[in-house]
């Protein structure tokens, strides 16, 4: 586990690997939040329409309570996505600088201190990874929920009687 070799570009992609991952949970994030701001602006929608109406005997009210309802869901799950993407970016980050030190440690020939940020720098890479798979998982959630609202609303309008 310490001996690279003669081989130079295998010291090198054991500290970029982490950076790439990095990038990867980067752009994770930067989809997942307009997803999010999104969501938000369709909840404040529904809220603002069902505001002030009896939702016992409006039904088209209780229909859209029901969807920011869901939508409330949606917006919690992009929010546990955010968190897992974040930790990762900061897990991958970590790692990186922890490869980086390693690799210090390595020419420095200490081999201890080599040995204890290869440890610490797989565990980051573990829980960056971790991260990923998490997020990635919440937004399959949520891409499902989303889906069974429009299959809500699309079965709400083609049932509504059609004005000429």
């Amino acid at each position: 586990m310490t001996d690279f070799g003669p081989n130079p570009f295998s010291l090198l992609t054991f500290i970029v690997a982490p950076a790439i991952l990095t990038n990867a949970s980067s752009v994770m994030s930067l989809g997942t939040s307009n997803r999010f701001a999104r969501a938000i602006d369709r909840a404040r929608l529904l809220a603002a329409e069902i505001q002030g109406k009896d939702l016992e005997t409006d039904q088209d009210a209780a229909a859209k309570a029901r969807r920011l309802k869901y939508t409330e869901k949606r917006a919690l799950l992009l929010v546990r996505s955010l968190t897992a993407f974040y930790l990762s970016v900061g897990a991958f980050a970590a790692a990186s600088l922890v490869s980086l030190l390693g690799a210090v440690f390595f020419i420095a020939h200490h081999e201890m201190l080599h040995l204890l940020t290869q440890i610490a720098a797989i565990i980051a890479g573990v829980v960056g990874v971790g991260g990923l798979v998490t997020g990635s998982g919440l937004l399959v959630w949520e891409t499902r929920l989303t889906l069974t609202l429009l299959r809500d609303e699309t079965k709400r309008m083609l049932a509504s009687p059609r004005v000429p």
